[in-house]
């Protein structure tokens, strides 16, 4: 039995520089606010007052709740720009099961594809990807995301097309445009094995591929090694009865 001295504590624990020291807190604290609709209402109000240095565990506390508010959906969202990598990619996969609840968290996946600082969006791309989307809405945000200044989200968002299952050849040229012609070879090489997975390779992608071999660039002529290999697992692989 918590007394009201260990609750305080534990709240404070939110605030440790030491992430194992919130990460426990955050869990005791879950499982008191469950049973406690006062200790939500204090973690909800503290969770907007200003001096309080991480908010995003008092939102994560709040948004393990059967019903989480608004404000705690959005300081999540929020947060996905957090500059500790452990931090978004945790508050990432509770928005992802969030959203399977609530389809006005992918919306705002999706918005902040377009409206987000360059961590957010390649937070969101991800987010999205791990949603298993199919809607058409979802694979033009991907598609512009191919066009974003910064390359890490152009990575997500060429990583993330591959699970898409319905891409058209128009689309999948698209992407071979972005293996021609994206200024870093990261993103080149992403879009190659990208496109490599989806089997099925157009001409003009082999053609590239076999270009690409000699390229004196080590990553470009390793994914494009890659990506003749998946080719040929494809093509070596017994068809199903």
């Amino acid at each position: 039995m918590y007394s009201d001295n260990n609750i305080t504590a534990l709240i404070a624990d939110l605030e440790h520089g030491e992430k194992p020291i919130i990460r426990a807190a955050v869990n005791a604290l879950i499982s008191l606010a469950e049973a406690s609709p006062e200790l939500r209402d204090t973690l909800r109000r503290r969770m907007g007052e200003p001096q309080v240095k991480n908010p995003w565990a008092i939102a994560y506390v709040l948004a393990r709740m059967p019903q989480p508010f608004h404000d705690v959906t959005q300081r999540l969202l929020e947060d996905l720009g957090h500059p500790d990598p452990d931090i978004r990619w945790a508050i990432g996969l509770l928005l992802v099961q969030l959203a399977n609840r609530d389809e006005e968290i992918t919306r705002q996946f999706l918005r902040l594809c377009a409206t987000g600082n360059a961590l957010q969006r390649r937070m969101a791309i991800y987010c999205l990807r791990d949603l298993n989307l199919q809607d058409a809405a979802s694979t033009q945000v991907f598609f512009l995301a191919l066009r974003d200044p910064d390359p890490l989200v152009r990575i997500a968002a060429a990583a993330g097309l591959k699970r898409k299952t319905h891409l058209d050849s128009r689309e999948k040229d698209m992407l071979l445009t972005v293996f021609l012609e994206d200024p870093d070879s990261r993103v080149k090489s992403v879009a190659a094995v990208t496109l490599a997975q989806m089997g099925a390779p157009s001409e003009r992608f082999l053609r590239a591929l076999n270009v690409a071999e000699s390229s004196e660039n080590e990553q470009i002529r390793r994914a494009a090694n890659a990506a003749l290999s998946l080719l040929e697992n494809t093509r070596a692989a017994p068809s199903g009865s």
